[in-house]
């Protein structure tokens, strides 16, 4: 699913947030959002996952002009098509971590339904086997982080949006982050990446870099590579 901005602009309280950006996110690959703090990087990424409407612009999903869509078509692409990992997890630490994987729960509230295999395998491929009934409260940050990929794996997600995934991360956490979003992009996703770290930047097939005032220029766009060269 190719994820495309056309002269994208947010104005708030007349500050220029976002400037007439255009970039394009194929599938397969991760795009990186780079800039410094307050450079717009987090407002754009939530541009193009229709989490915000910019002021002018447009942002397309496969082609099609999103502008027009209604509330609920916009629920349908983040139910259906789009999967969040935010700086701030996003997790909800009361309750368990298949919870917050799976998102649905008995209508008793008593156990956490869904697909068994899926959320056996979204809790392997991020190392949180065995943790899945413990609180999302008693993950560490680097758990946390993983506990929002697990969420885009059960949910197959075709298109990733990633709000700074390895802020406040040790190395080792860091480069398990990069290689399950690497993966993630291997197996066909669009990752859209808002970061400053530079090894994740560099994991990237592309980087478009916001200036300070902040315009939109395309600083690096490295060749499409085959996926399995990715």
């Amino acid at each position: 699913m190719q994820i495309d901005a056309t002269n994208v602009t947010v104005n708030i309280d007349g500050r220029h947030i976002v400037n007439q950006a255009n970039l394009t996110c194929p599938p397969g690959h991760m795009t990186a959002l780079v800039g410094p703090s307050g450079s717009g990087k987090t407002t754009l990424l939530h541009c193009l996952g229709l989490l915000q409407t910019p002021t002018t612009g447009r942002v397309l999903v496969d082609g099609q002009d999103t502008t027009p869509w209604s509330s609920a078509r916009r629920r349908g692409f983040w139910r259906d098509s789009a999967a969040f990992v935010l700086q701030d997890y996003g997790v909800m630490i009361e309750e368990s971590v298949e919870f917050n994987i799976t998102m649905a729960m008995s209508v008793w509230g008593r156990r956490t339904v869904g697909d068994k295999q899926r959320l056996q395998n979204a809790l392997e491929a991020t190392g949180l086997s065995g943790r899945g009934r413990d609180l999302a409260a008693h993950l560490s940050g680097g758990e946390k982080q993983r506990l929002g990929v697990a969420r885009a794996i059960y949910k197959n997600a075709q298109c990733i949006f990633v709000d700074e995934p390895t802020a406040s991360l040790d190395d080792d956490n860091r480069r398990k982050v990069i290689d399950m979003f690497t993966e993630r992009a291997n197996q066909g996703c669009t990752v859209v990446i808002a970061s400053h770290d530079d090894d994740m930047i560099a994991a990237c097939t592309h980087s478009y870099s916001l200036a300070t005032t902040p315009e939109l220029r395309s600083d690096r766009q490295r060749p499409l590579l085959a996926r399995s060269d990715a």
